[in-house]
């Protein structure tokens, strides 16, 4: 095993801050949560201290009767450059572009539930596992990272299912301040 480089949770990645084609986070680790897809797919790879405290935030839904399920962790540049010309396709402009997705950082996590057929839709904020979630992602590190009404700051629509691991203090603070990481790293360049 190659050693592993801690990488900074706070790091900022959207269409102003983008990634280049060559990023790959410095430790893969597969997600010991359930997915909605096969085995050794590299959407259940996600950063190893991510991928550890996501199965912990999972237990704990387990625990308190919700049954969440990962729908995608890590995708490549090259996944992504996929998935956006395929949307461009079908004239959708819901897909990040390459480079510009947080899912390459393998820090991101898409979760939906049954009642939903595992799908990504913003009805998951009302449903039990949505509202469980949304409650206590920040308790393992975890923001909801594009938050309703915050739109014109992070550039991308709302997105319920979307988790970002962060580190456990920054993800109390932000769910604490309403802030998103756009704001948070304003804040840290603009000191007043």
């Amino acid at each position: 095993k190659g050693r592993c480089f801690r990488m900074s949770y706070t790091l900022l990645v959207n269409k102003s801050h983008p990634l280049t084609s060559s990023y790959v986070p410095p430790c893969l680790a597969e997600a010991h949560i359930p997915f909605d897809t096969s085995a050794h797919d590299e959407k259940t790879l996600m950063e190893k201290t991510a991928a550890k405290a996501a199965a912990k935030l999972f237990h704990q839904a387990a625990s308190d009767n919700i049954t969440l399920m990962g729908v995608s962790g890590y995708r490549s540049y090259k996944r992504q450059e996929s998935l956006y010309r395929n949307a461009l396709a079908r004239s959708s402009s819901a897909v990040a572009p390459p480079g510009t997705s947080e899912h390459q950082t393998g820090l991101a996590l898409d979760i939906s539930c049954a009642s939903l057929n595992f799908e990504l839709e913003e009805a998951f904020a009302y449903t039990k596992e949505g509202k469980w979630l949304k409650t206590n992602a920040p308790l393992y590190g975890f923001i909801l990272r594009y938050p309703r009404r915050k739109e014109h700051i992070t550039q991308y629509p709302w997105e319920p299912w979307h988790i970002r691991f962060v580190g456990k203090t920054l993800s109390l603070y932000l769910s604490l301040t309403g802030l998103t990481l756009e704001e948070y790293h304003q804040m840290l360049s603009n000191p007043r």
